[in-house]
């Protein structure tokens, strides 16, 4: 990734029951796009620390503990410029309450392993999200 800014960010996977929670982003680069609720990291906050606020901010959601699951490379061109976002994915189960779509995510849901391939999903969440449902 020689020349690329690097950009770390991070999602989480939130599982309840057989259902991992999922985002459609409303706004580009991963517009209409389903993912993990999640974002940038700011310069002042831990990986676990921009987990939990991005969660809040983009489902209304707090969750128990987080563990890191996996770390994945996306290189993207968001503003015309090539970046590559150093993504984190934590997993956890969430506590009390509903999901409301909030930030840049247009809606929130829980989806069962069997409604995600009829969703338009990347293939490193359609990987992840797989992988954390069958060790469940």
């Amino acid at each position: 990734m020689d020349g690329i800014r690097i950009v770390t960010a991070v999602s989480v996977a939130l599982v309840r029951d057989r259902q991992v929670l999922l985002v459609r982003r409303a706004r580009p680069p991963a517009q209409g796009l389903y993912a993990f609720p999640g974002g940038r990291v700011e310069p002042e906050e831990t990986l676990e620390q921009a987990a939990r606020r991005e969660l809040l901010e983009e489902t209304g959601l707090t969750a128990g503990p987080l563990a890191r699951f996996q770390q994945i490379d996306i290189e993207a061109e968001p503003e015309g410029e090539p970046v590559a976002f150093r993504l984190t994915v934590f997993t956890g189960e969430p506590r009390d309450g509903e999901p409301v779509a909030g930030d840049d995510a247009d809606t929130v849901e829980w989806f069962e392993l069997d409604e995600l391939a009829a969703l338009p999903l990347t293939d490193p969440t359609m990987r992840a999200a797989l992988e954390i449902l069958a060790m469940r």
